[in-house]
């Protein structure tokens, strides 16, 4: 319940510090595209439940729904100003409004797409399944697209196995860290 309360409050207030930055990144896209400048994605939550997360749309409307690094050359996929949004993390911005649904959490294992058998597979064994999915995890501040998939499921059934308040607040701290260095993004 702490942990909830936790998503709640800090969502709210990250929304309200960052909504003028994200009606920026709505007006640009609307400007540069045609297509919506919100992207639903279908993933994976809790317990396998498939839910929407939403994302700033960074690609075109005809890119195949995989995980970009599964994809021969991603970059012809890229609108104008996706590359610089996933660069530095602000195409993740609507998942704010996930973490206040309950969708997600700040901290968890990062939502697996629907499509993503293997993942959906290894973690269901382990028991990662049960746990709410994150904006960001351990994985993700220990590799992001670097990591193959069971190394990733390793990182996330660490988590399931230490998560705590102070853990937590080291994943996201990390992860601020990691988002000004651009480390571990490769598309």
């Amino acid at each position: 319940m702490a942990k909830r309360i936790f998503d709640l409050v800090l969502a709210l207030v990250l929304i309200v510090l960052f909504s003028i930055l994200m009606l920026a990144v709505v007006v640009l896209i609307k400007l540069m595209f045609k297509g919506p400048a919100i992207f639903w994605t279908d993933r994976v939550g809790v317990n396998n439940v498939i839910f929407k997360m939403a994302k700033f749309r960074t690609m075109k409307l005809d890119t195949p729904q995989l995980a970009t690094h599964l994809m021969e050359n991603p970059e012809i996929y890229l609108i104008p100003l996706g590359a610089f949004l996933r660069r530095y993390s602000l195409d993740e911005l609507p998942q704010l409004f996930n973490v206040l649904k309950g969708d997600m959490s700040f901290v968890g294992p990062r939502p697996a797409l629907f499509n993503q058998d293997d993942l959906v597979e290894l973690r269901t064994k382990k028991n990662i399944h049960t746990l709410v999915p994150g904006v960001t995890g351990w994985a993700q501040v220990n590799g992001r697209d670097d990591l193959p998939i069971p190394v990733k499921v390793s990182f996330d059934e660490y988590y399931l196995n230490h998560r705590s308040f102070v853990f937590d607040l080291r994943i996201i701290f990390l992860t601020a860290v990691k988002v000004i260095k651009k480390e571990g993004i490769q598309h």
